[in-house]
């Protein structure tokens, strides 16, 4: 069966699509109230779901035992992309500081990088960690180019680059030819990390597609071809499963990427999507932060574990 599946949101492209959700899932819109949705991560430990509002300055807390959302971190340094570390801890893009941080077990905050070479950085973005410990962020200007999610500053990089803190502190810078680097995401493997570089935000015929590129032992990259572009809006914050297939977000939804690139079927959401993330606790379920609201559904793969 090809097409949309009436009342569910699942769009089938190519046969692989139909072995990735069960027929009588739907997508349920689980909040909404936000003016900009982004960064979701969740924790299995808890059964929550943390997620940025980026222009209301706050981080907020879906629990799963009872749907209740409140606000988990108010001023958040207008956050943006998280995830947590291999200890559970979470790691945190911030555009107003233009930091990384972690927030430990007795709730301080530690700066992970915010700086590169004695100059701020942009306004770190997505971020991402390997089972090495290191963090690979992207920092694209997006929080400094305007006030709505951040503060307007002159940049004091030289571009927008993707960087890896290893577990030791060291801090290097792994690209040098994104426009605006912004998701990103290993492989199960982590042979391949992902990138995508929405540059046609603010350049004619910029980018919309995400890169592939070979991970080195050393911690440098090799590659970056364009895996895909995308075809409705930009590919912002995505995850991998453990199949190796890429959900993206896009415009209309969400995009199912196969691990070659083609666009296999479509999570439809009624709302410009910013991020994903798989949850639960078989990593089976989808949360998606659309515009304003958060949604989730119920599919046939798992997520690959943080942790």
């Amino acid at each position: 069966m090809y097409g949309v599946i009436e009342g569910t949101g699942f769009e089938v492209i190519a046969p692989a699509f139909a072995d990735c959700f069960v027929g009588h899932a739907r997508v349920e819109r689980l909040w909404t109230g936000a003016r900009w949705s982004e960064g979701p991560v969740w924790h299995a430990a808890g059964r929550y779901l943390l997620w940025s509002d980026i222009p209301n300055n706050r981080i907020l807390r879906w629990d799963d035992s009872d749907g209740h959302v409140s606000t988990f971190r108010q001023p958040s340094q207008n956050a943006n992309g998280q995830t947590v570390d291999r200890q559970g801890r979470l790691i945190t893009c911030e555009h107003l500081t233009r930091r990384v941080t972690r927030t430990e077990f007795d709730g301080s905050i530690t700066v992970i990088a915010d700086r590169f070479q004695g100059k701020r950085l942009n306004s770190p973005n997505d971020v991402v960690v390997k089972s090495d410990g290191s963090i690979w962020f992207t920092d694209p200007s997006y929080g400094i180019l305007m006030d709505y999610e951040g503060e307007r500053a002159v940049p004091e990089q030289d571009g927008c680059h993707v960087y890896r803190v290893a577990a030791d502190g060291t801090m290097t810078q792994v690209t040098q030819d994104y426009l605006k680097p912004n998701g990103l995401a290993f492989s199960p493997d982590e042979s391949l990390l992902y990138i995508a570089d929405t540059g046609v935000t603010h350049h004619n015929d910029g980018p919309q597609h995400i890169r592939r590129h070979t991970v080195n032992a050393d911690g440098t990259l090799s590659g970056g071809e364009v895996l895909a572009t995308c075809t409705e809006g930009l590919f912002d914050g995505f995850r991998v499963d453990t199949a190796g297939r890429i959900w993206s977000s896009a415009a209309d939804g969400v995009h199912c990427l196969s691990p070659e690139g083609e666009l296999i079927g479509k999570v439809h959401i009624p709302e410009i999507v910013g991020n994903l993330c798989f949850g639960g606790a078989k990593l089976n379920r989808l949360f998606i932060c659309g515009t304003t609201s958060l949604y989730a559904v119920y599919l046939n793969v798992n997520g690959i574990s943080p942790v």
